[in-house]
């Protein structure tokens, strides 16, 4: 793909514009003109991610309208008193567009039953680039890709959506003016439009974060509550750890003991929360990986049953976890009766039990 493209706009008189030029001695010119040479020659390769960054003025959208004269991202229409879920194609499944929300990083279920209105930054940015990945076949072309957004989540939001664009075999190009995301969104291939220069790229891991785990009190649950997909409620004899990346925290994972007639040493999964602008990161499948080899050294058994998709499927995938039937179990008599009873109820749909065993490593003789 290779194109001349130019730009231009007659230049109009003015008593401001020759007082402008005469202060800045710049010759008035009929028109104002621009001219890109472009080459893209991405028909050379199969790919799946591109990236158009530049400084402002630079011609990245002029570049990308000129190739593909839609461009997506700007903006959706959003009702707003109704969920965002509702403004999602009506031929969509309900699993379809929880599955599209969550791959995206907008994991939160209180999220998804708000009105857009009532999103933050990030999670707007999250909601826009599912419907837009919902709404379109073609290659989705998005500008001012992150520009909106915090650095920090824009870092994040661009390696769950280049994930989900992979995984379902789509083809993204961003444009943007931030650099500070080629190592997280992984294109395949990159045009500078500062230099004027195409490159193609190896797809390389986002760079590593360092996940450190704390014990804690109650105190810090009012961060997290608001984001729990089924309760904001902490029980008091909850046992509670948050995660942390550099200074900023950013989970919490908590466990319960569970009383049972004949084994004493049962934990249970109590509530696991990463914060929106953290999600799609495996952030919660790492902290309880954490939480289960804890309480394993200790002499624990550690037990989750969990009813959020993305959990489900992590537990399922790891060697870590394994999948426990599904028994009806009746509510016991304790205190925290109605908790227990909460968690294990089998008539909850679509919820699952499992238990963390850590994998047996067998030393070479």
């Amino acid at each position: 793909m290779k194109a001349t493209i130019t730009v231009s706009a007659p230049v109009k008189s003015s008593a401001r514009v020759l007082q402008m030029a005469s202060m800045f001695d710049t010759p008035i010119t009929a028109k104002a003109e621009n001219v890109f040479e472009v080459s893209l020659p991405i028909e050379e390769k199969p790919w799946s991610v591109g990236l158009i960054v530049g400084p402002s003025g630079s011609g990245k959208t002029t570049i990308s309208e000129h190739f593909w004269p839609t461009i997506f991202g700007r903006g959706h229409e959003w009702s707003p008193d109704r969920a965002l879920l509702d403004d999602f194609p009506k031929n969509m499944s309900i699993k379809e567009v929880v599955g599209l929300l969550t791959s995206v990083g907008l994991g939160s279920p209180p999220a998804w039953m708000r009105p857009f209105r009532t999103l933050s930054n990030g999670e707007a940015f999250r909601a826009e680039m599912a419907r837009t990945l919902a709404e379109t076949r073609d290659v989705v072309v998005v500008d001012e890709f992150t520009s909106v957004v915090d650095r920090q989540v824009a870092k994040v939001a661009s390696h769950t959506v280049q994930k989900t664009v992979r995984r379902t075999g789509r083809q993204l190009i961003a444009v943007t003016c931030h650099y500070d995301v080629t190592d997280w969104l992984q294109p395949d291939w990159v045009y500078d439009t500062a230099a004027m220069s195409f490159a193609w790229r190896s797809v390389r891991p986002h760079p590593a974060l360092r996940l450190e785990v704390h014990e804690t009190d109650h105190s810090v649950w009012p961060l997290f509550a608001r984001h729990h997909y089924l309760s904001a409620d902490l029980h008091r004899g909850a046992k509670c750890f948050t995660g942390w990346i550099g200074d900023e925290m950013v989970a919490f994972t908590s466990y319960l003991h569970f009383p049972h007639a004949k084994t004493r040493n049962i934990k249970m999964g109590h509530r696991l929360v990463v914060l929106p602008d953290y999600q799609g990161l495996g952030i919660g499948g790492r902290l309880d990986d954490w939480l289960g080899q804890h309480l394993y050294d200790q002499g624990y058994r550690y037990r989750n049953v969990v009813a959020h998709p993305a959990m489900i499927a992590y537990y399922s995938k790891s060697p870590r976890w394994q999948t426990m039937a599904k028994v009806r179990m009746p509510r016991p008599r304790t205190k925290n009766a109605s908790l227990v009873a909460r968690q294990t109820d089998p008539r909850r749909l679509s919820t699952q039990s499992f238990e963390y065993r850590p994998p047996v490593i067998i030393k070479e003789s």
